[in-house]
């Protein structure tokens, strides 16, 4: 986008620059007070550039000014040495050093801005960078990073040696995908999108945020049913012997959406448990009492209820890995042409299938953790990058969606440009919470029809819930966010 603007656009470099600059400057004035003491860290760089123009505007507004260069200054891109001759220019005193010169420098700073490698670093950080990086890490004043911390892979989130850890990142034109995935979000602070002049035809995205208000603006309105059965019926199949659990906490989930009717599918042994626990839901029992587990014997009973009243299939919470079990699951998914959130056991028993194929007809969700979503990729997924990478191509050459669990959540769809979230969703890693999220996605597909809004629904609904909680977030239940 940079290149374009300036090489076809027309838009200089400099005044990219200066609005760079402007816009991070505007947001350090909010930040901290008149006064106060920065210290500007500078490559040598358009990232450089940017701190200079920041330390001019701030020196005018009565902050005092340190600059430090960690290359050597006669060798500044044009842009960064334009701005450093605008800066000496100036009527006010302003220290500038050098790093040798800086080891030596006992001065106390209220601030920082990291302006030392920016977007172009793909390999790891060397000296004096990572020395410079150490000593900041160590100091316990505000750190406001410009367009991504130095050391941080703008793409990936992957850390390149050692990196600096941000309070305030000041992301220049667009956000980065390396905030939301792998180490970013625990590196980049809270991020501040400055925007810049560049032109709508040149904005190609490579991911979009799930953010509350589009969802919502996006949504279709859900209108008032007219008796429990009006928009459909949520089927869950689930549970096995010693995992009865996890159909509960997805049934409960589902049911407080706002569904009408939810209809747990379970073998006719366990019955009594879910009499217990699930009073509004409806049961259908299949097979005999001694039936602790879903056998194939048990797919046409199974295939009738779900031809029973319209709806759609979440199956596989807490089935349990027995052969048999996993024979009756790819037996249900190869003849069951409807939409389906195939989830936990589910996706095993996908992973465990040569060659499977949906129905053409079928429209499918799938709700992987990593290792989940490694099984059914039948590939490696070594981190969030690639998890990334692996879910969106997967999803377009498979067509169905994915919903990938881990941080971030992402949303990949048959569409190029898949979804993650910008908010911590490690929450979903504990025991029970993939389930009420498998839940509320069922529910939500039925109010929104869409797969990808049913996704993002859920998404947000186990992110509000948990905000809303009073308790700490390592003392939350599952049933908490129901």
């Amino acid at each position: 986008m940079d290149k374009q603007t300036i090489n076809e656009f027309g838009i200089d470099g400099f005044t990219l620059m200066e609005i760079a600059g402007t816009r991070a400057a505007d947001f350090i004035l909010s930040e901290i007070p008149n006064s106060s003491h920065g210290l500007f860290f500078c490559g040598k760089g358009n990232n450089g550039g940017d701190a200079l123009v920041i330390a001019r505007l701030l020196s005018q507004q009565d902050y005092d000014i340190t600059v430090c260069f960690l290359s050597r200054r006669d060798d500044l891109s044009a842009d960064a040495g334009k701005n450093l001759k605008l800066l000496q220019k100036l009527d006010v005193e302003i220290e500038i050093l050098d790093w040798d010169d800086f080891t030596l420098n006992k001065t106390e700073y209220d601030f920082v801005v990291d302006g030392m490698l920016g977007t172009g670093l793909n390999s790891d950080v060397r000296a004096p960078y990572s020395d410079a990086i150490e000593w900041l890490n160590k100091q316990d004043i505000p750190t406001f990073a410009l367009d991504v911390p130095t050391g941080l892979h703008a793409d990936s989130g992957r850390i390149l040696g050692t990196v600096v850890q941000a309070d305030f990142t000041l992301s220049f034109g667009a956000l980065k995908t390396g905030f939301y995935l792998n180490e970013g979000f625990d590196t980049a602070g809270e991020v501040i999108l400055c925007e810049l002049s560049f032109p709508n035809k040149y904005k190609k995205p490579t991911a979009y945020l799930i953010d509350e208000p589009w969802v919502e603006a996006n949504s279709p309105s859900t209108q008032t049913k007219k008796h429990k059965y009006d928009g459909g019926v949520l089927y869950i199949v689930a549970g096995s012997e010693g995992l009865t659990g996890a159909g509960i906490l997805a049934a409960k989930s589902a049911w407080s959406a706002g569904l009408g009717a939810v209809v747990l599918i379970t073998p006719k042994g366990l019955l009594e448990i879910y009499e217990k626990q699930l009073i509004q839901i409806i049961k259908k029992p299949v097979g005999s009492r001694d039936d602790m587990y879903f056998k194939e014997s048990h797919v046409e009973s199974v295939l009738d209820i779900l031809q029973g009243k319209p709806g759609k299939l979440l199956i596989g919470p807490g089935l349990g890995r027995q052969k048999e079990t996993i024979h009756f699951t790819q037996k249900i998914l190869q003849q069951f042409g409807g939409d389906a959130v195939i989830d936990a056991d589910a996706l095993f028993a996908l992973s465990q299938w040569e060659n499977w194929e949906k129905p053409e007809e079928a429209h499918w969700i799938l709700t992987p953790h990593p290792g989940e979503l490694k099984g059914i990729a039948k590939q490696e997924v070594n981190d969030d990058f690639e998890r990334f990478q692996i879910a969106s191509k997967l999803a377009q050459q498979e067509d169905y969606t994915i919903l990938s669990k881990g941080m971030p959540s992402i949303v990949a769809t048959t569409k190029e440009t898949p979804y993650m979230t910008g908010y911590d969703t490690r929450i979903f890693s504990r025991a029970g919470f993939g389930d009420v999220l498998a839940g509320k996605t069922g529910a939500f597909w039925l109010k929104y029809e869409a797969s990808e809004l049913a996704c993002f629904h859920a998404l947000l609904d186990g992110h509000q819930k948990t905000m809303e909680s009073d308790k700490p977030t390592g003392q939350l239940e599952p049933l908490d966010i129901i």
